[in-house]
């Protein structure tokens, strides 16, 4: 069968389109053509994978591929459900290749013809961001009313907030539109800052899309039941539901989706108060957990969200039903973390209230929350002052006299107020460049660079990226692409060479998923049995694994890893592998190796945990393809 994956390139500089036609021969979906786009033409693209539309759950995933702003590389980000309505275009890609004289919408519409439909329509963005809902959820509105009308269908938008206009770490939002209305189930391509790619380099503030078209996709649940029953001697839907349990419910420990799992499994590995848990003895974050997590912030969840079945799925047909909500309040693990416990917050209504407004702002919650807890800790240190970051408080993070709803409340407020800071560049704030540089510039004169405090992956010169919220070494990794799970998160203590190694491997699996648009949370069998399927029906499955190993090859090629910049980086490892030997008493003796290593001298400790994780990572990846 031969198969193309169809390019829809758009100029909005002219408005000027075409679509081009890329066969099975080297690319095989939105990751590997995404990035071979990414490096040819210096475009932003948006794809979807092969299986698109099929009976596959997870398969409706969109991809965006570009070079980050933020993390100075190339990077992979992706959202949701939005490819379904995408599907729909009858194209796999749009790739943007230039950039719109003002700040603009791009319409996409193909109803019942050969012709895609293109307007780049210019827009006044900022007084819509200050309407109504604000943000992001103004500006989908605003672009709904103006454009909905046209769609035979239910279209889905995609959109930027003030925070791609103002830093390096916008995201890009959109939810799935159900018979006419926006529904409150937000979901984003938030890691990577590529809403400030949209915005700043391709003028371009929101997309909306939509058609009529129905591909001849791969749709028989007959053979799909039959390949399951051959793996794994289930059928298609029980095997799904038994992957996905945990983003629906766990009976184990009578809770759901990744707040919900995560927060009832985390006991002593809490991190708050910008990972100030770290320092403190395991019984005092013990009590943090027992008496602030579960008997209130996951209670609350747990009693609203799980126990009222308030749960929704991202715009395909899925079990997983993993958005858990609270009305219009979406609880996933890492936002209500960075801006949960790591900003000295434990409350639902105070989280809900900076969550909420970080994400109206269009901002990457993991790298904004981040951003937060480590302002926060400089004002409570007395390192910078009010006047400097233009609020009005500092934090209340004393956890001996800790009201959890009076001071959680008290932190989410301050929190809103350095959002409002940093887009107004109040004080001396000016995150344009990104923390990190702005860090640099700041820091002459002090007895410690400010960012020493800042938890956060260096690239290249001025990358950076704020890592997935998990007490692991992986987590602080020197991958070629960081802030995703294209790394190990394990708890277990892995000897760091050995933990490159596996974090390779991690890498390529990654890859199959979202070469194919597949959604992660169904990697239980997804990453197992799809090559096959590419085997199965385009006898392409060794080409396609062929694919992925020259991809991330490609990928690592690129690496410019820059070593720990943040004490607190080597201290957020160091703690961690004391905690494997005194709390969990893992009976590694390379652990006993490291910790006297670390104990000697911390720095040189660091250097050589680093680059034994880098020496694992080329020795997998630098082969010739």
């Amino acid at each position: 069968m031969e198969i193309h994956q169809r390019v829809l390139f758009v100029d909005p500089s002219t408005g000027f389109y075409k679509i081009r036609k890329y066969g099975f021969d080297r690319y095989f979906g939105p990751a590997d053509l995404g990035v071979h786009l990414v490096e040819k033409y210096r475009a932003l693209n948006f794809g979807v994978g092969i299986f698109a539309g099929s009976i596959f759950p997870g398969s409706n995933r969109m991809v965006v591929t570009a070079y980050s702003p933020c993390w100075q590389g190339y990077y992979l980000s992706s959202m949701g459900g939005a490819g379904l309505v995408f599907n729909n275009l009858g194209i796999n890609m749009l790739s943007l290749v230039g950039k719109a004289p003002v700040l603009s919408v791009l319409y996409l519409n193909r109803n019942h013809g050969e012709e895609i439909e293109v307007e780049v329509i210019p827009l006044q963005v900022e007084p819509v961001w200050k309407s109504g809902r604000k943000g992001v959820y103004s500006l989908m509105e605003h672009v709904y009313e103006m454009l909905g009308s046209r769609y035979e269908h239910d279209p889905r938008i995609l959109v930027t907030g003030p925070a791609s206009l103002s830093t390096d770490i916008g995201g890009i939002m959109s939810a799935p539109i159900v018979q006419g209305k926006i529904t409150h189930v937000d979901t984003w391509a938030g890691r990577g800052g590529l809403g400030s790619a949209l915005l700043q380099n391709h003028g371009i503030v929101a997309i909306i899309y939509g058609g009529t078209v129905i591909n001849d996709d791969f749709r028989d649940h007959t053979v799909a039941d039959e390949w399951f029953k051959n793996k794994y001697n289930l059928r298609l839907l029980h095997k799904d539901m038994e992957t996905t349990s945990k983003y629906r419910y766990d009976e184990k420990v009578g809770t759901g989706g990744t707040f919900g799992v995560n927060y009832a499994t985390m006991g002593g590995r809490i991190m708050a108060f910008n990972y100030r848990t770290i320092f403190m003895p395991e019984d005092t974050r013990q009590s943090i957990h027992t008496n602030f997590i579960l008997n209130h912030y996951l209670k609350q969840f747990n009693q609203e969200t799980i126990a009222a079945k308030q749960q929704a799925n991202c715009g395909e047909p899925c079990v997983a039903v993993c958005k858990k909500m609270n009305g219009e309040f979406k609880k996933d693990y890492e936002p209500y973390q960075t801006m949960g416990p790591l900003c000295g917050i434990f409350d639902q209504r105070a989280a809900e209230l900076l969550n909420h407004h970080c994400d109206a702002m269009g901002f990457d919650a993991i790298s904004g929350g981040g951003v937060l807890a480590w302002l926060m800790e400089l004002l409570v240190d007395g390192t910078l002052g009010m006047t400097d970051l233009g609020v009005t408080r500092i934090p209340k993070w004393d956890i001996d006299c800790f009201d959890i709803v009076a001071d959680s409340l008290h932190n989410a407020e301050l929190g809103c107020e350095l959002i409002d800071a940093i887009l107004e560049r109040r004080g001396i704030l000016d995150f344009r460049e990104g923390a990190r540089k702005w860090s640099r510039a700041n820091s002459a004169g002090r007895a410690k660079p400010l960012h020493d405090s800042l938890v956060y992956i260096a690239f290249s010169r001025r990358g950076w990226m704020v890592p997935n919220q998990y007490w692991v070494a992986g987590a602080l990794s020197p991958m070629t692409i960081m802030g995703k799970y294209y790394m190990v998160y394990s708890n277990d203590f892995i000897p760091p060479r050995e933990l490159g190694r596996k974090c390779a491997e991690r890498l390529k699996k990654e890859l199959i998923l979202d070469n194919l648009g597949i959604c992660r949370f169904h990697r239980g069998w997804a990453e197992e049995l799809l090559p096959e399927v590419m085997g199965s029906l385009y006898n392409r499955k060794d080409q396609f694994l062929h694919a992925v190993n020259v991809l991330a090859s490609r990928l690592n090629s690129r690496n410019c890893p820059v070593f720990w910049e943040s004490e607190r980086n080597m201290d957020f490892v160091h703690t961690f592998l004391k905690r494997k030997r005194d709390v969990d008493n893992d009976p590694d003796p390379q652990l006993d190796d490291w910790l006297e290593k670390f104990e000697r001298d911390k720095i040189e400790a660091s250097k050589e945990f680093w680059y034994d994780m880098l020496k694992g990572i080329d020795e997998s990846l630098l082969e010739l393809y």
